[in-house]
């Protein structure tokens, strides 16, 4: 295809928004440099407009968080007629509701932590103190707390006793309206990028997370409070295991051209599930650009692939 025309999305209001423009002028240069003709809007009033406008060959939607992963704007892009990359917004919105997509990971045989949900009204009615202790009673003290909905580990506690877990409800509240516990499981944090171009899902290699504490919000985008290892620092065989958990949590839940698998190994090599993300961040410290350069692709090249193989459907 000569200078396939790419209109990349990003930006929109969610907590996320920076995270997106970046990710967005990011993938935008690279496609530039690979010989598209790229246009950038933002997710406003204004994008209807510039669909129509643009007249582009594809849409790139680099959107985090809610409006971005929940399918509601492939929604849009699917009834404006527009092509897009990545997942339907079925797919989407199975992978963004971590339950579903948790639930639907252990029934293809596949290990995920165990797992309960509470909705904010439900942890009021019923009072903190009661239902934690039955949380804790039931998964142990050592927990993840995080939204049911949300990316970028905003609202996410790790707590290691009962009496932190108050806090880390009110905390993963203030993201959104139902919380996630699940029990925490100890080992090596690894992301897991899978890319289709054409040819089928192809995992990419795995890359190590080191974080100064939790892998929160600051310890991803603030320099210098996280270790990435691309490759990870893993044998041979556990990063088949990982690839392979990464490949069958992308054709469990349905995913399509792109997709980022954060998991974790435990002591006996097993790779254990925690979500997937449909819209993984492409700004150049994000995982899946690492991955793929431990991969030996060329950004450039690797994401006009992606444009081409989804224009040719």
């Amino acid at each position: 295809m000569t200078n396939p025309k790419v209109l990349v999305v990003a930006g929109g209001l969610s907590h996320e928004r920076d995270v997106s423009l970046r990710s967005g002028r990011r993938v935008a240069e690279a496609l530039r440099e690979a010989g598209c003709q790229v246009t950038e809007a933002d997710l406003d009033h204004r994008l209807l407009a510039k669909l129509a406008q643009a007249k582009a060959d594809l849409v790139w939607p680099l959107l985090h968080g809610a409006l971005g992963e929940d399918g509601s704007v492939r929604d849009v892009l699917g009834l404006a007629g527009v092509p897009y990359l990545g997942s339907d917004p079925r797919a989407a919105r199975t992978a963004w509701n971590k339950a579903v997509a948790k639930t639907l990971i252990r029934r293809a045989g596949l290990a995920t932590p165990d797992f309960v949900t509470f909705p904010q009204s439900l942890f009021r009615e019923l009072g903190a103190g009661k239902l934690l202790e039955l949380v804790s009673g039931s998964l142990g003290t050592d927990l993840a707390v995080k939204p049911l909905h949300g990316g970028s580990a905003l609202g996410v506690t790790l707590v290691s006793n009962a009496d932190q877990l108050p806090q880390a409800m009110m905390d993963c509240f203030a993201y959104g309206e139902v919380a996630l516990i699940e029990r925490a499981v100890s080992g090596t944090e690894l992301a897991v990028s899978v890319v289709d171009q054409g040819t089928g899902p192809e995992a990419l290699p795995p890359v190590e997370i080191v974080a100064d504490g939790p892998y929160d919000y600051a310890a991803r985008y603030n320099p210098g409070r996280t270790e990435f290892f691309a490759p990870a620092r893993i044998s041979a065989e556990v990063a088949d295991a990982a690839a392979a958990l990464a490949l069958s949590a992308h054709e469990t839940l349905g995913l399509a051209r792109i997709s980022r698998t954060d998991m974790i190994i435990d002591a006996d090599g097993v790779p254990w599930f925690l979500e997937v993300n449909v819209a993984p961040g492409m700004q150049e410290t994000s995982l899946l650009p690492q991955a793929a350069l431990a991969g030996g692709y060329d950004l450039p090249v690797l994401y006009r692939s992606l444009v081409e193989a989804s224009i040719a459907g």
